[in-house]
């Protein structure tokens, strides 16, 4: 069984594939739910509450690996360890057991989540682009609508290939859409297993590598995606402060991200074995920064609710407006 307790040497785990706990569904306690612990993890003082925050294993996720580098949990008062998933929706099913005490996830991929999640609570956003997500499709197709396969990581992928489907006036369901994880997908294509695909970096650098071709970005058709700061209805409800905290220290560290992006990288290779370049070129394509949520916003939230609904993956809309917590970051953290 894989778990979430503490490093004793560092503050950083990967786990790679399926986040379970098998008792979390009938004893949360014995998988740690819901715990703030007290206790030295990436430099805290001793008095400093200690959370669990689950991050992805790319450089869109910067600010984290740079606030651990720099200190900056421990300068806004909270004790972090961060904790690797190969996908962010693992990440959000360990903040659903109890695992973790915060994440950071796409919008996308949360509100698909949402049906199995209803005590999920988005606090801000941190990141979004139109530009890091691109569009590859295998040597030999000269065009989209030659395209018969894609392959897709559910959740954010899934959708941004839908989208593109649709802005080049190809049905979705005349393509077959084939789920890998997105490690495996560079390599399938170039065997011809699939035709194209739609990822975050550095899967498109993989895959030009292997003599792929990266026919577009995101929001060349009008895409483009945000991060949320994840946690709970319940956890929240007896440790805003600590969530405060965490999002003080976020917004420092999406502003070093931004105007420096050679220390990010830095911090995001040692972290997550990324290589500096990568980050470097994440950096340009992103938008990193700590900002509350907009009318523009919600209301493209509602789209992707409804995608949800209307391909069947959910039996009921998902209630985003339960989940995003508009005007958290201005009432909690503005002149603090």
């Amino acid at each position: 069984m894989h778990t979430a307790s503490r490093p004793t040497s560092r503050s950083i785990r990967r786990i790679a594939g399926t986040f379970l706990c098998t008792t979390a569904l009938t004893s949360v306690t014995a998988c740690g739910a819901g715990t703030t612990d007290s206790g030295a993890g990436s430099g805290g003082g001793a008095d400093d509450p200690h959370i669990r925050i689950a991050v992805g294993v790319d450089a869109g996720y910067a600010p984290f690996f740079v606030a651990d580098a720099e200190g900056l949990w421990a300068k806004h008062g909270v004790d972090v360890d961060l904790v690797q998933f190969a996908k962010g929706g693992e990440g959000v099913d360990a903040l659903n057991a109890g695992q973790v005490q915060m994440a950071g996830n796409s919008d996308v991929t949360t509100i698909g989540l949402l049906a199995q999640n209803p005590d999920l609570r988005s606090l801000l956003v941190y990141e979004q682009s139109g530009r890091y997500l691109k569009v590859v499709v295998r040597a030999g197709v000269k065009s989209p609508d030659k395209i018969r396969k894609m392959a897709v990581v559910p959740g954010l992928s899934e959708l941004a290939t839908t989208r593109f489907l649709e802005s080049k006036g190809i049905k979705p369901d005349a393509v077959e859409l084939v789920v890998a994880d997105p490690a495996e997908i560079p390599a399938l294509t170039d065997k011809g297993d699939v035709d194209a695909y739609v990822l975050w970096e550095p899967w498109p650098s993989k895959g030009k590598a292997l003599g792929e071709r990266i026919l577009e970005s995101t929001g060349d058709y009008g895409f483009s995606y945000q991060h949320w700061l994840l946690s709970t209805s319940p956890w929240l409800k007896d440790h805003k402060s600590t969530a405060v905290k965490v999002a003080a220290a976020l917004e420092e560290a999406a502003e070093k991200t931004e105007s420096d992006p050679r220390s990010a990288a830095q911090a995001t290779k040692d972290a997550a074995k990324i290589p500096t370049d990568q980050t470097m070129k994440a950096v340009k394509d992103i938008d990193f920064g700590v900002r509350d949520f907009t009318d523009k916003d919600l209301k493209g939230y509602d789209d992707t609710a409804d995608f949800y609904l209307s391909t069947g993956k959910v039996k009921a809309r998902p209630d985003v407006s339960r989940t995003v917590q508009r005007g958290w970051l201005p009432e909690n953290t503005k002149g603090s």
